[in-house]
């Protein structure tokens, strides 16, 4: 049997991440969101390492610690933890466990995979990669369907940053956008030839993918690759509709979508930038010289080259931000190269992402369902990201000191003087990154 790893994270979306790091390097995998949760797996599957999180929701980790060597004296440990976030407590677990690892988060998956490696040599092969030429199980995003989305109209910031060959970042500047609600349309123009393949449907890629419900998972799975800085892709299915995002060394950098009204040409139009029939026209000539409608808008001198960078790097970002609004579907994480072929990339911080995507995309109904007008919110005590790594408006600045638990929801919404809906999503897209989480104190009313 291969040696066994305990990964023990109240991060759900991280502990998926990391059992699939570690199933794909041939061992045995065990998770668990909590303490106690962890000490009772490791008394019936005695796993040979643990890697546990510092700060946990019910107990700290030097006492999971302190639990699983009472039930396997010889177990294995590794400890990780937000930067500035459990100092204190992993000074405490280092002394009472020398010669143990630890890792403050967000931290390098390889590395980790190096560490664990070091600690608990797998003797399970791990299986090769097939070749990406397997003609089976394709994610058909250069196969477009015509079908209308859900999506409505879209805000995007007119400034946009992008990393080119060499790593070269470059700030483009534009005039804010507005990307119309995806309509059916024509499909026009010559798709690149290549196809994505996800993972669990033929292929096998670098490692075996996670799968399960998107519901409300986006804006942690976004961050479990920011925390473990995977490269890889994160497919999405709802209904015939597919959408990919490539991540790169944790950070979200290009997207890939089949449905029709998100192509250039298409985008192009729903920004303003290019006329339907400019745009059909231009298609027509493409599809008969087999080029791309860009260079044919560009020959035309309807987009220079700049500017196709410019909407290029705004069309990946509005699909990004289209996945916000899905409610519905179901999403792979796999652990691929691909992204770091990209010669262009997005340059955007994974928790400004969410905050924006969160804010565009919610509706309000969705809104009224997470923020429960008489739940108290309090800082959490390990968040992903750091308050100041967050662009926040002047408002938003005023607002956080008073969310300190000692008011309900709906009288935060009231001393805010802002729309409700617009409190409400800032009040969620902090507790998605982990900055608040509901109070356990009774509410208002409760009986205790």
């Amino acid at each position: 049997m291969s040696p066994s790893i305990l990964v023990v994270d109240d991060n759900k979306e991280l502990a998926t991440l990391l059992t699939s790091l570690f199933e794909g390097a041939g061992y045995t995998v065990y998770a668990a969101h909590k303490g106690k949760q962890a000490i009772e797996l490791a008394k019936a599957e005695r796993p040979d390492l643990a890697i546990v999180d510092m700060l946990l929701p019910d107990m700290l980790g030097h006492a999971v610690a302190e639990g699983l060597r009472a039930t396997k004296p010889d177990i294995k440990l590794a400890f990780v933890s937000g930067v500035f976030k459990g100092h204190r407590h992993s000074e405490e677990a280092l002394r009472k466990f020398p010669g143990t690892t630890y890792l403050e988060k967000p931290f390098d998956a390889k590395q980790l995979l190096g560490l664990v490696r070091e600690m608990l040599p797998s003797t399970t092969p791990v299986p090769k990669q097939r070749t990406a030429s397997s003609n089976s199980g394709e994610f058909e995003v250069d196969v477009d369907i015509d079908v209308e989305d859900s999506e409505e109209a879209m805000d995007l910031t007119g400034n946009i940053r992008v990393t080119g060959v060499g790593s070269i970042s470059a700030e483009l500047r534009g005039s804010a956008l507005t990307a119309a609600k995806s309509e059916q349309g024509p499909i026009s123009g010559q798709r690149p030839p290549p196809r994505v393949k996800a993972p669990g449907t033929g292929h096998s890629p670098s490692r075996p993918g996670k799968q399960g419900e998107l519901r409300d998972n986006l804006p942690g799975l976004i961050t479990a690759f920011y925390l473990s800085k995977e490269t890889g892709e994160l497919y999405c299915q709802k209904g015939a509709v597919k959408k990919v995002v490539y991540f790169d060394r944790g950070s979200p950098v290009f997207a890939m979508s089949n449905l029709a009204a998100d192509r250039f040409g298409q985008f192009l139009v729903r920004v303003g930038k290019v006329k339907p029939e400019a745009l059909e026209d231009a298609a027509v000539v493409a599809a008969a010289s087999k080029r791309r409608t860009g260079d044919v808008l560009v020959e035309r001198g309807l987009l220079d080259e700049s500017e196709r960078l410019y909407f290029v790097a705004q069309q990946v970002k509005s699909i990004i931000y289209s996945l916000f609004g899905w409610e519905e579907g179901s999403f792979i994480m796999s652990f691929r190269e691909r992204a770091r072929t990209e010669t262009i990339k997005l340059d955007v911080f994974p928790g400004n992402l969410i905050m924006r995507g969160i804010k565009k995309l919610y509706k309000p109904e969705r809104l009224q369902r997470l923020i429960v007008p008489e739940d108290r919110l309090i800082p959490g005590p390990m968040p992903s990201y750091q308050l100041n790594e967050i662009d926040l408006a002047p408002w938003e600045v005023q607002l956080v000191p008073k969310i300190d638990g000692t008011r309900t929801n709906a009288e935060i919404v009231a001393i805010a003087r802002r729309p409700e809906n617009e409190v409400r999503a800032f009040l969620m897209s902090l507790m998605a990154l982990e900055l608040l989480q509901v109070s356990d104190q009774p509410r208002d009313g409760d009986f205790i």
